[in-house]
């Protein structure tokens, strides 16, 4: 595995810090980096529904970790989770598009209403920072590559418009109640301990799984759709250089979380076939509705006002993740 950089300067050794769906797999990451680089207080609160017990316990060794079980759709356990800490990173989501089209109110639910009251907590604890997960799903129907984070065009989805009114009311709380907001349209996030067998897994651990066993492997429409994927590590630096800067200029926007350069499905399966030594086919289906087309980011915001530079580019987290996986389906 490829060894991991430090992306802050300051010392945290007495920061607090709330990791909102912290048992999944983004904020599983940030919580383990945090922890590793010697936090005072790392607390997690993950309802254990897109979590897992298994991402928990890489972080159950550290003296400083807090686990609370909760759901932020209670305002009550918001508020709890955000006493005596200095900053949020805000992971807990919904986050397929298919399955908002299936469940478009608990989507709502959830990644609005559990946003807003994770929002009204951190006003009421004197929060430093707050930062969220947006989505690069909130470009969608606006067709220029790269995607620039001050052009928008219409949601497809309602997993979008979630996103999309996120960022509208971390606007109007900045403005309203003057806390300091950062937000990250993460663009197709992949990584180790990424869940491979929920309905909804994301497309590299099903790859994976799927060419490893011998079981369909689908990709829909013809293949040739781009994706700007971005190793999880990619992820974790932006959370904590948006948690910890000083910079003025840098809150209250929202960013593009990605590495600049984007790869066809196609291209990605034969990379995944290559790697483990197979010639196994995928199988074509429809288009998914509400997917876009292509995608791809301009992250020159992100490099002027939060000093972010992608660590790992996409085939060699690529390689990272295909191990994780291939040892995982090996040992199991």
């Amino acid at each position: 595995m490829t060894s991991h950089p430090t992306f802050h300067t300051k010392d945290i050794s007495r920061d607090s810090f709330l990791i909102t769906g912290g048992a999944g797999f983004i904020g599983g990451h940030i919580a383990e980096y945090l922890l590793k680089n010697g936090a005072a207080k790392v607390r997690v609160l993950d309802n254990m529904v897109n979590g897992f017990e298994k991402n928990l316990a890489v972080l159950r060794g550290y003296p400083a970790f807090e686990f609370v079980e909760g759901d932020i759709r209670n305002s009550d356990t918001c508020q709890q989770a955000c006493k005596d800490i200095n900053y949020v990173s805000h992971q807990a989501a919904l986050g397929s598009v298919p399955r908002s089209i299936k469940e478009p109110l608990y989507f709502n639910e959830v990644n609005v209403g559990g946003f807003v009251n994770m929002l009204k907590a951190s006003v009421d604890n004197n929060i430093t920072q707050f930062v969220y997960a947006s989505s690069s799903s909130v470009y969608g129907d606006e067709p220029t590559l790269p995607k620039m984070e001050s052009r928008v065009g219409n949601c497809l989805s309602p997993y979008a418009v979630t996103k999309k009114t996120n960022e509208l009311y971390a606007q109007v709380f900045a403005e309203v109640y003057g806390i300091k907001l950062l937000g990250f349209r993460y663009f197709n996030i992949f990584g180790p301990r990424q869940d491979p067998d929920g309905a909804y897994a994301a497309v590299i651990p099903l790859f994976v799984k799927a060419i490893m066993k011998q079981t369909p492997a689908y990709i829909n429409g013809d293949g040739e759709q781009t994706r700007d994927f971005t190793f999880v590590d990619n992820a974790v630096q932006i959370n904590i250089k948006g948690m910890l800067t000083e910079n003025a200029d840098a809150v209250n926007k929202v960013y593009n979380v990605a590495v600049g350069e984007n790869f066809s499905v196609n291209y990605l399966y034969k990379i995944c076939k290559e790697y483990l030594q197979s010639d196994f086919e995928a199988t074509y289906r429809e288009p998914r509705q509400g997917d876009i087309r292509n995608s791809l980011a301009d992250i020159s915001l992100a490099r002027k006002l939060l000093g972010y530079e992608p660590t790992m580019k996409f085939e060699v987290g690529l390689t990272d993740t295909i191990e994780f996986f291939k040892k995982m389906y090996s040992n199991a």
